[in-house]
């Protein structure tokens, strides 16, 4: 792998340059602000079926995106041609789209005093083996190690492995110019099984920097199995009102809304049910949310944003009180603040939660909810009301007792977010949130 990362090296330097190149050229044709990016990603996809190959894509993508400010007029354009010629292009066809664009005085970059002109490596690129041996190897072993732990296990959905390693470099007319290496490898599982006439479905996953950080084929296979074993049998429940656990892998969009509730685009459209709600609480005085952008490894780090702003670690949430809003530089500047960094998302969110095992909480809970897939998109953002789809298990005495199905679950984003009981320490890192199940004290319940 160090022969391929080397090479990843090499293509990140001509990048840098070229990025420079096309600031340079904006420059010179009149352009009072630049700037310039490209995510660039290579690597291989493999899928199998029902033990058969079924597809091996190898990808190579990124292009160079130029974005020009002509007195708050912008114009954007990109290339896949690094050459001078096609460079040289992109800018001019950016500065052509500017003139003809309306003036919005929010245009521009992010203050040069928030730049990154000094950041951390952070360890984020560990190429594994791309060949299609490889891969093949890995999604075939998963799939059929599934296929033979249990004869309800009737067919596969597929597995799925996937290699891939790049980089990402941004520059503007600050004079910053950022780039790093990065990489993922990712491994996955569905299947199917049956129980007297009726079918249930379900998965398993892993994803990581590093391939020795993946689960093995093994126990992907075991882990989508049970799952999918699990389901079978469930059943319709009655309507009723009862606390609700959120298991850890779907805890993480609850507070997605959240996310979404506190950026910039929603606040200044006025189309957020936390309007207004910096320094207020939100949720239990026990909570505290960290952001850590430079977490070694980590899935969602970075030392800067999509705008070169540096990123920091930061309590986003302190005691439940909000610290601050997600802001763009856009954003920030109609809502007369300062932007945050979060140009393109959130970096490694980390809570507290206490020493309780998902089991315990169930125990906590006693009768009640435990959700571990949702469906739909049933939620308002303006005012908070939520409603979705819901698939789980019905808990009763602290202990599981049934698989459900078919039911709705409803409540407000304000009251769940504030009503949050506990969090569990079976953390889920797989996305930019690390979250472990959450135990909330009430929802209603559509079922029968």
């Amino acid at each position: 792998m160090k022969l391929q990362r080397e090479q990843l090296e090499q293509q990140l330097g001509q990048v840098k340059q070229a990025v420079s190149e096309a600031l340079d050229i904006a420059r010179q044709l009149g352009a009072s602000d630049a700037e310039c990016s490209i995510s660039k990603s290579s690597g291989i996809s493999v899928g199998t079926r029902m033990g058969e190959v079924e597809t091996v894509e190898f990808n190579q993508d990124g292009a160079l995106g130029i974005t020009v400010y002509r007195d708050h007029q912008k114009g954007s354009a990109s290339t896949t041609d690094l050459s001078t010629e096609a460079i040289r292009a992109a800018v001019n066809k950016a500065c052509e789209i500017a003139r003809h664009t309306s003036a919005d005085p929010y245009n521009g970059l992010a203050p040069k005093e928030l730049m990154a002109f000094e950041y951390p490596e952070l360890e984020l690129c560990h190429p594994g083996d791309q060949s299609p041996e490889y891969a093949i190897e890995q999604a075939l072993r998963c799939e059929r190690h599934a296929l033979t732990l249990d004869k309800r296990i009737i067919n596969s959905d597929g597995a799925h492995y996937g290699s891939h390693s790049g980089f990402k470099v941004y520059g503007n007319s600050h004079g910053f110019i950022g780039g790093y290496l990065q990489s993922r490898q990712n491994l996955s599982c569905v299947l199917i099984a049956e129980q007297d006439g009726k079918m249930q479905r379900d998965m398993s996953y892993t994803v990581a920097r590093r391939t020795d950080d993946l689960l093995a084929a093994e126990q992907v296979a075991e882990q989508a199995a049970e799952e999918t074993l699990a389901r079978l049998g469930a059943r319709k429940i009655d309507t009723a009102k009862v606390p609700v656990i959120f298991r850890a892998d779907v805890a993480s969009s609850l507070f997605g809304h959240m996310i979404a509730a506190i950026s910039g685009g929603n606040l200044y459209r006025k189309s957020s049910f936390l309007l207004d709600a910096l320094g207020e609480t939100i949720l239990p005085e026990w909570l505290t949310i960290t952001e850590d952008p430079h977490l070694v490894g980590g899935l969602a780090s970075t030392p800067f944003d999509n705008e070169g702003v540096a990123t920091r670690k930061q309590d986003i949430i302190k005691a439940g009180v909000l610290q601050t809003y997600l802001l763009t530089s856009y954003a920030a500047r109609k809502l007369d603040r300062t932007p945050t960094g979060h140009a393109g998302g959130i970096h490694n969110w980390r809570m507290t939660h206490s020493d309780k095992s998902l089991q315990q909480l169930c125990q906590q809970m006693g009768k009640g909810l435990l959700v571990t897939e949702l469906m739909g998109q049933g939620v308002n953002l303006v005012n908070g009301d939520y409603s979705r789809g819901a698939a789980g298990f019905w808990v009763e005495n602290g202990e599981i007792q049934y698989p459900v199905e078919e039911i709705t679950i409803a409540g407000n984003l304000k009251d769940m977010l504030r009503n949050i009981v506990a969090i569990g320490n079976d953390t889920d890192t797989r996305h930019a949130l690390h979250t472990g199940s959450v135990l909330l004290d009430e929802l209603r319940i559509a079922g029968v």
